[in-house]
């Protein structure tokens, strides 16, 4: 991923809050050549620098018969950016760009259809997402007709040897541009505007206070 060096992220908690954010990845691997690419919700743990995230696939999916190097893509808000926010708009001749933050992890998957392992990622996936949804809906182990389920789908874990975090938030530009930009997406809000522009707040501060950029 191209990241200039303004945007780099290293904090793993940043990693944290994006995937706590929207658990709903971007998977992609190569067969032959060609990009395959799934779109699935996932459960995430770390524990320190280790970071291990499962899921499934529907069987027939061509994606569930690999098992090797693969791309994990956290997507997190962003949004588009009015040139016309900027202090030095006429000056700088600024232009419309787009502000994001983003998560690349590289690592390996390995592929399961061992029943107990299946219907742990299901149990656990659907414990968190009933939560989110505010139901109670449960994968009961001892029913006969859960655990037939378990046969159409197959799971994997991905273990992650590398991750890239990208956090364009215009900290390469001066901060009349930043409060600028941060509060015209404050006033236009929607979640996506009112995330980036917290963020921008937040790298603002951190600069502000002399700790850098990122």
């Amino acid at each position: 991923m191209y990241t200039p060096r303004a945007f780099v992220e290293t904090d793993l908690a940043e990693l944290d809050r994006l995937i706590a954010r929207d658990a709903f990845v971007t998977l992609v691997t190569v067969a032959d050549g060609v990009p395959v690419v799934s779109h699935l919700p996932v459960l995430y743990a770390r524990d320190g620098d280790r970071i291990v995230i499962e899921g499934h696939w529907a069987k027939p999916n061509p994606q569930a018969r690999h098992a090797g190097p693969a791309l994990l893509i956290v997507h997190g808000p962003h949004a588009y950016l009015s040139p016309g926010w900027y202090a030095d708009k006429e000056e700088a001749a600024r232009v419309p760009t787009w502000n994001y933050a983003v998560a690349h992890l590289h690592g390996v998957l390995e592929t399961t259809e061992d029943t107990g392992m299946l219907a742990s990622i299901v149990d656990r996936l659907s414990q968190v997402n009933e939560a989110h949804a505010g139901n109670d809906w449960r994968f009961e182990h001892d029913r006969d007709d859960h655990v037939r389920q378990l046969w159409g789908i197959i799971g994997f874990r991905f273990d992650v040897e590398r991750v890239e975090l990208k956090f364009k938030l215009s900290q390469n530009h001066p901060v009349a541009n930043v409060e600028g930009a941060a509060s015209a997406l404050q006033r236009l809000g929607g979640e996506n505007n009112l995330a980036v522009s917290d963020l921008m707040r937040e790298r603002l501060a951190r600069r502000k206070d002399g700790v850098g950029a990122t």
